[in-house]
C-alpha cells in the first residue's frame, strides 16, 4: 500500500528536488553506483532512487544516512542552526530590555 502524503508548499516540493538532485549529482561526482550507496546508507535502491528525486514520502533518515555515506552528513546539522536563524534573532532582539537597571538591594534582618 502506498503512502500518501499532503500536498506540500510549493518551497518545500523545490527544496526537497534539490536536495535530492544535490544527492545525485554528489554521488555521480563520486562515481558510486545507486546500488553501493544505497546499502552504505542503509536502504533499498529504489527508496534510494525516490531520495534522488526529492520524494516526500521518503524519512529524514535516509536523507541523513545517504549524506553520511557521501561524507556531508556535517551539513545537516546546520539545518536549523540559530546563528542562522535571521528571524529568530531578531524576535529575540526584540524581547531585549531596552535599558538595563542594577538589582535592588535586598533588606536583611538586621537592617529593620
Amino acid at each position: 500500500m502506498a503512502r500518501t502524503v499532503p500536498a506540500l508548499p510549493l518551497a518545500v516540493r523545490r527544496a526537497l528536488r534539490k536536495l535530492g538532485a544535490d544527492l545525485r549529482d554528489a554521488r555521480k561526482r563520486r562515481r558510486i553506483p545507486l546500488e553501493l550507496l544505497a546499502r552504505r546508507a542503509l536502504t533499498s535502491h529504489v527508496t534510494l532512487m525516490k531520495a534522488e528525486r526529492g520524494d516526500a514520502s521518503v524519512s529524514m533518515g535516509v536523507y541523513a544516512n545517504a549524506l553520511f555515506a557521501l561524507g556531508l552528513v556535517e551539513r545537516l546539522a546546520m539545518v536549523a542552526d540559530p546563528a542562522f536563524d535571521r528571524v529568530g534573532q531578531a524576535l529575540e532582539a526584540e524581547r531585549l530590555p531596552h535599558r538595563a537597571r542594577r538589582p535592588m538591594a535586598r533588606k536583611t534582618p538586621d537592617d529593620e
